[in-house]
This record gives structure tokens, C-alpha cells and sequence, in this order.
């Protein structure tokens, strides 16, 4: 295998692995804030309902966690197999917050195993509630410090380069590097969003399949409120998002839109084909893009004529970003109409064909996650280091990664399948009707109990 062949196998092996491990960060941190929020509402309204949907909640989550485990380790195992001359380089700055990382989610898991183990246990359901608080912060602290790497991938700072060497690092300047509050901010932010919306599709199937239970409305009405807030805090922070690339990569921002050529008044390109740099199909809205980069509707934005040809990343990078765009503003037009019909009392809310697009919008939010970081990774290229260090210069250059793609094809169908079958058997076995009527029999023995 030459090297070209071992840098594309590296390429793919760390897209597929970034692509399916997402899926499963994505759940990992935005999950354990769902279940918190529901068990606070059920401890407020004293609603047995949202306690038992925190619950349920967590047993799901165990097992997205444990996958989650097993990607993570993966990532880190290809960072070093994969990106040798990378690590090599860079790898002493970003180690502080790869180990914070890891710490943040040992401060997750501890907790998240006292809070199952806890169960029942406590007299004051209140205190219980308060194990969520470090459940929580370690999954969202978790993918802040990762996410700091990416950030200093594509904005490196904190330190001297000194005859290609990185030295005089300053691991604190190198974490809050110009990408960092963006980039935190848009991941965690679309993480809840996402894990709000796949829940409330999960609860939109159980009312589709006959379960008209009270607990599923809730579940349902619950998540939507939530998916509706974080999709526009998501839409917010995305605006903040393309102010940096117009600042400080504005070759990716002018890749994602088909800006060709540096002007005032740039308008903002959705859809289209492009053929022969000739952009064709298009909806183009006039002066939008002047106004997402610089607030402006007549300021300049810099054009991929600025740049040489070898440093323009990939141009399909703009079908990523429409993809990603079209989803979010959908489930925002989604939530939206479903919280004022439920205001309103319209009756299409509770039809099939209306619960069946909620139902959707599970897959397609996870889609809209995997579109965003397609259109980060591959809207850095061809840099793996941004200005410093590219790609093909940080690749292996074995001639067995091929063989390491197909064995992680293997893993990850393993895990994939087997994640979607313990789960689908876990809430098949056990209904919320049952686990209802247990919890209200075990009431019942308490309270003859405590009357003998």
C-alpha cells in the first residue's frame, strides 16, 4: 500500500468512526440533562409520570453509554495508529484536555452508578434528584474538553513554532483559542436539542402503535418544549458560528456558500447545483451572507478567489451545510406548530400523518448532527492543523489500515446492531403500563404496611 492509499484509508476509517461515535456522544450528553429535567418535573408536580420517565430514561442511557465507551476508546486508540506525525507534533497540547476529558467522564459514570443503585433508596426523592446535577455536568463537561481539541485543530494557538516544532506551549492559551466559544457552545447546544427530538419521536411511536397512555403525551409534550428551545438557541449560536469562519476561516465559510469572488452585498446561496464553477438551480437570497458574516447588509465578504486553489477545502462542503440548515429550520417549524396546537387544541396534532412527522424528526436530527460535523471536518481540509500542519503529512504510513477499516466495519455493526436489539428488548419486556401498575401495587403494600 503507497501512502497515498494508506492517508485515504486513514480518512475513511477516522470519518466512519467519528460518524458513528457522534451518534452515541450526541445521546451521551444530552440525555442525562432530559432526565434530569423530568425528574425535577415530577418532583414539583409530584407527578408519578415523569418520575418513572426519568427512569426509563437512564435504563436506556446505560447502554448508549457503554457503546459510547467503546467509540471513544477507538478514537483515542486511532489518534495515535492513524495521525502518528500529528500526535508527534501537537500531542503535548492537546493532552490536558484529552485527560480532562476522560476525567469529566469517570465524574459522570460514578455518579450516573450511584443514582441507579440509589433508586427507591432515598426517602427524600429531592436529594436523589441532586446525583443528576454531576451526571449532567460531567456529560456536557466531557464533550467540552474534546470539543476543545477539535477547536484547537482549527484554530491552534499556545505556542512558538520553532523549526516545525511546536514549543513554549501554553496548554491554557491553546485551549481558549478564537474557535472554543462557538464551537462548545454549538455542540452542546445541538446535542440537547438532538436528544430532545429523538425522544419526543420515541414517544410519538409508542401513541402511533396503540399506546394512548397518558405517560407517552407527556413524554411527548415534555420533549418538544425542550427540542423547541434548543433548536433556537441552535439557530442563534449557528449565526455567532459563521461571524468566526467569516473572521478567522473564511475560506471554509466561502466554500460552505459558493463564494467565488470577493464583494459587498454578498448574497447567501441555498441549494443549487454545482456545474462547471457554474452554481445553477440556486435559491439565492440577496445580502444575507454580508449580513451572517459581518451584521452588514453592504459589507465585504472574502471570496475563494483570495485563496490558492491547494488550500480551498472540499466544495461539497455546501450540500452538508444545506442539509444541516434545512433540517434544523424544520423541526424548528415542527416544535413550533406542535406547541401551538397543543395551546390551541387543533386537532391535526393527534393525527397520524402529523405524529408520524415527529416520529421522523428522530433520524433526521441525528442526519442534521452527522451533516455538521461532515461540514467541520471536511471544511478544515486540507489542514489537520489549520496553517501548520496538513493531512497527507500527518497520516501513517502502514500498509494495514485497510484491514483496520474493515475489522471497525465489523465492530461497529456489532454494536450498532446489538445496542438496538438490548434496547428494543429492554422496553418491549417491559411495558409502562406494567411497570405502572407494579409501582402502584408496591404503593399499595406500603401503605397496609405502615397502617398494621
Amino acid at each position: 500500500m503507497g501512502n497515498e492509499e494508506a492517508v485515504f484509508f486513514s480518512r475513511v476509517l477516522t470519518e466512519l468512526t467519528l460518524s458513528f461515535h457522534i451518534i452515541y456522544a450526541t445521546i451521551g450528553v444530552g440525555v442525562p440533562l432530559m432526565i434530569m429535567i423530568a425528574q425535577w418535573v415530577g418532583i414539583k408536580k409530584q407527578d408519578e409520570h415523569y418520575i418513572l420517565l426519568a427512569r426509563r430514561w437512564t435504563r436506556g442511557f446505560v447502554i448508549t453509554v457503554a457503546v459510547g465507551v467503546v467509540t471513544g476508546t477507538a478514537i483515542g486508540l486511532q489518534l495515535s495508529l492513524l495521525w502518528p506525525n500529528f500526535m508527534e507534533l501537537a500531542g503535548n497540547v492537546i493532552a490536558l484536555p484529552l485527560f480532562m476529558e476522560t476525567f469529566a467522564f469517570f465524574f459522570e459514570a460514578i455518579f450516573l452508578g450511584i443514582y441507579l443503585y440509589t433508586w427507591d433508596r432515598f426517602k427524600n426523592a429531592k436529594r436523589h434528584l441532586l446525583l443528576l446535577i454531576p451526571v449532567a455536568l460531567g456529560a456536557s463537561f466531557s464533550a467540552i474538553f474534546i470539543t476543545i481539541v477539535n477547536a484547537f485543530m482549527n484554530a491552534p494557538q499556545g505556542f512558538d513554532l520553532v523549526k516545525g516544532q511546536l514549543v513554549n506551549v501554553r496548554p491554557l492559551v491553546a485551549m481558549f483559542n478564537p474557535a472554543m466559544p462557538t464551537k462548545v457552545a454549538h455542540v452542546l447546544v445541538t446535542a440537547y436539542m438532538t436528544s430532545a427530538f429523538i425522544l419526543a419521536a420515541i414517544g410519538a411511536y409508542r401513541l402511533l402503535k396503540g399506546s394512548n397512555h397518558t405517560y407517552h403525551k407527556k413524554a411527548l409534550f415534555l420533549t418538544m418544549k425542550l427540542g423547541f428551545v434548543f433548536s433556537i438557541a441552535t439557530a442563534i449560536i449557528g449565526d455567532f458560528s459563521g461571524k468566526y469562519l467569516a473572521e478567522y476561516q473564511p475560506e471554509k465559510l466561502a466554500a460552505a456558500e459558493w463564494h467565488f469572488e470577493t464583494g459587498e452585498g454578498a448574497p447567501l446561496i441555498l441549494y443549487g447545483v454545482l456545474a462547471n464553477d457554474e452554481v445553477k438551480y440556486a435559491i439565492k437570497i440577496p445580502y444575507a451572507l454580508s449580513f451572517l458574516a459581518h451584521s452588514s447588509l453592504y459589507s465585504s465578504v472574502i471570496g475563494l478567489d483570495q485563496f490558492p486553489e491547494e488550500d480551498i477545502p472540499p466544495l461539497y462542503i455546501h450540500y452538508l451545510f444545506d442539509v444541516m440548515v434545512t433540517i434544523g429550520m424544520w423541526m424548528v417549524g415542527l416544535s413550533v406548530f406542535y406547541l401551538l396546537g397543543m395551546w390551541l387544541k387543533w386537532s391535526f396534532i393527534e393525527a397520524k400523518w402529523f405524529r408520524w412527522l415527529i416520529v421522523l424528526g428522530g433520524p433526521l436530527s441525528i442526519i442534521a448532527i452527522e451533516a455538521g460535523w461532515w461540514l467541520a471536518e471536511v471544511g478544515r481540509q486540507p489542514w489537520i492543523l489549520r496553517g501548520i500542519m496538513r493531512t497527507h503529512e500527518a497520516a501513517t504510513s502502514s500498509g494495514q489500515v485497510d484491514v483496520m477499516l474493515w475489522l471497525f466495519v465489523g465492530l461497529y455493526l456489532i454494536l450498532g446492531i446489538g445496542s438496538i436489539i438490548v434496547l428494543w428488548r429492554m422496553f418491549r419486556k417491559n411495558p409502562v403500563e406494567r411497570e405502572l401498575a407494579d409501582r402502584a401495587a408496591e404503593k399499595a403494600g406500603d401503605q397496609k404496611w405502615i397502617l398494621k
